[in-house]
């Protein structure tokens, strides 16, 4: 499980995160709701260790990681899929893939089957470049890519960005298999409301830095999120 207590991060004299507490738990899809520029990328980057925080703490799996370097995080079991997607557009598909062994034991470098059962259109295009795939093969690889690290935590910065209709549903389905195993945990940063409500078992919806509203997925007051989201 994580748990983020009281979490303050700055950028210079700019507060970005301000007292952000929340829970997500293992076989569960934590959303993180809210408009641009509210923190939720910051709160991710908090997580994966990209920024330091100020104040509060992260504990995961029981112990704190908030002094921990992003290497020794993924390390922990935690990989992040950035916003943007953050590829290797000259290497190859199998290429982008062999960069998640980095974080892995020699005995665990190689990519499990279930990767191509999850993106099969991956294990088609394996000896093509990054930088040649189209948005939505581009995402389903980042993703590929997180997973190859064999994670616990699962961190995704709006993968619902820029990505047709036909992929947004296969990376729904991606999300909900991953949560059916029961041993990950997932926060999905999401703006896209359809594709966050229909996954979240919880969610926290953040405003100036700050969660403003909580709750469980099933008990989502839909009309209220939907006006705390819009511009």
């Amino acid at each position: 499980m994580l748990e983020i207590t009281h979490l303050d991060l700055f950028y210079g004299a700019s507060q970005a995160l301000k007292d952000v507490s929340l829970v997500a738990e293992k076989g569960a899809v934590t959303c993180v709701l809210g408009r641009n520029g509210v923190g939720k990328t910051s709160l991710l980057n908090a997580l994966a260790g990209r920024q330091p925080i100020a104040a509060g703490d992260i504990l995961w799996e029981g112990r704190s990681i908030a002094s921990l370097a992003p290497h020794e995080r993924a390390r922990a079991g935690i990989a992040y899929v950035p916003q943007g997607r953050e590829i290797f557009s000259q290497l190859t598909v199998l290429e982008n893939l062999k960069t998640g062994f980095n974080c892995l034991p020699r005995a665990e470098r190689f990519i499990d089957n279930e990767i191509y059962f999850l993106f099969p259109v991956l294990k088609e295009m394996l000896n093509r470049r990054g930088g040649d795939l189209s948005g939505g093969q581009q995402q389903q690889l980042a993703i590929a890519r997180a997973l190859v690290t064999n994670p616990r935590l699962l961190l995704l910065d709006e993968p619902t960005e820029g990505i047709q209709p036909s992929i947004i549903k296969d990376i729904q389905r991606v999300i909900e298999s991953l949560r059916k195993r029961g041993d990950m945990a997932v926060v999905l940063v999401e703006q896209y409301f359809e594709f966050a409500r229909d996954l979240a078992d919880s969610y926290v919806v953040m405003d100036r830095g700050s969660v403003a509203l909580s709750g469980r997925g099933d008990e989502m007051d839909e009309a209220r999120v939907r006006g705390m989201m819009s511009v």
